[in-house]
């Protein structure tokens, strides 16, 4: 404080805004060790003949061995919505093997 008044400081870091994620992780891959950043992926998942390709979301990805992890809350939307796309094709039996979603 100088003079009664909060002193600024002269490093000024680039916040991020309130919902948005930092593109990259500080902790490496747990499988190789290496560098994990943000992407947008694609994920396919397959029951009973039928597969569901769910495309659009961000996880976390490894720059070198590929290994993906994702947010505990992205993780259960995943599941939620595949497994009403199973459903949905199961109803329907008109899926021809393969359903597909993406998110906007």
């Amino acid at each position: 404080m100088k003079n009664g008044k909060p002193s600024q400081s002269k490093n000024k870091t680039k916040s991020q805004p309130p919902n948005e994620m930092p593109r990259t992780r500080e902790k490496p891959c747990s499988d190789c060790g290496g560098q994990v950043g943000r992407e947008t992926v694609t994920e396919e998942f397959e029951r009973e003949g039928i597969r569901i390709n769910i495309s659009g979301f961000e996880a976390w990805v490894c720059s070198n061995c590929g290994a993906t992890y994702f947010e505990p809350a992205v993780a259960d939307k995943l599941v939620q919505a595949a497994n009403s796309l199973f459903e949905l094709a199961r109803a329907g039996n008109k899926h021809k093997g393969i359903v597909l979603a993406q998110v906007a």
